[in-house]
C-alpha cells in the first residue's frame, strides 16, 4: 500500500501506466472481451469492475488534451448515440477527473481495432455488456 494511491493500482498496473508515453492508449475491457487474444501487454484485474478501474487509472493518469478525443467507448448495437448504463457511469468518472473531456463512440470494428493497437489492455470482471473504454494518455503540464 502507498499513501494517496487507489489500492487497485497494484505494481503491474502502475508499471504499465508509468511506462506509457504521451499519446499511448490503454483499454479497460469487460469480462467478455478477448483480452488475452488482443493484448500486447495484459494486466489482469479479475474481480474488479471496469468503472472502479477507470476511477483508479484516472486518479493518476491525465487524458490527452491536445487532441479532439482522448476517451473512447464502443457503440452499443452499432448505434453511436445509444447510451448504456455503463457508459453513463464512465462519463461520470471521466468528468470527475477530467471535467473538460467527453467520451467518443466508435462503431464496431473501429473500436476493436483500436483496442488491439493499445499499449496495454486491463482485463476487468465487468459483467455489463459494452463495458469497455479506451484512454489516451496526456501530459502533466509544468
Amino acid at each position: 500500500m502507498l499513501k494517496g494511491l487507489n489500492p487497485l493500482l497494484g505494481p503491474d498496473l502502475l508499471k504499465v501506466l508509468r511506462a506509457m508515453g504521451h499519446g499511448d492508449e490503454i483499454a479497460i475491457v469487460d469480462g467478455n472481451y478477448p483480452a488475452d487474444t488482443d493484448a500486447k501487454r495484459l494486466v489482469r484485474m479479475d474481480g474488479h469492475s471496469a468503472t472502479s478501474l477507470l476511477d483508479a487509472v484516472l486518479s493518476v493518469m491525465p487524458l490527452d488534451d491536445m487532441v479532439p478525443d482522448a476517451a473512447f467507448r464502443p457503440a452499443a448495437f452499432n448505434d453511436p448515440k445509444r447510451m448504456q448504463p455503463v457508459f453513463e457511469d464512465f462519463e461520470t468518472i471521466v468528468k470527475k477527473w477530467e471535467p473538460t473531456q467527453h467520451i467518443a463512440s466508435l462503431v464496431g470494428a473501429e473500436f476493436y481495432t483500436r483496442v488491439k493497437g493499445c499499449y496495454a489492455i486491463v482485463a476487468s470482471s465487468e459483467p455489463r455488456l459494452y463495458g469497455n473504454i479506451i484512454l489516451r494518455k496526456g501530459v502533466i503540464h509544468p
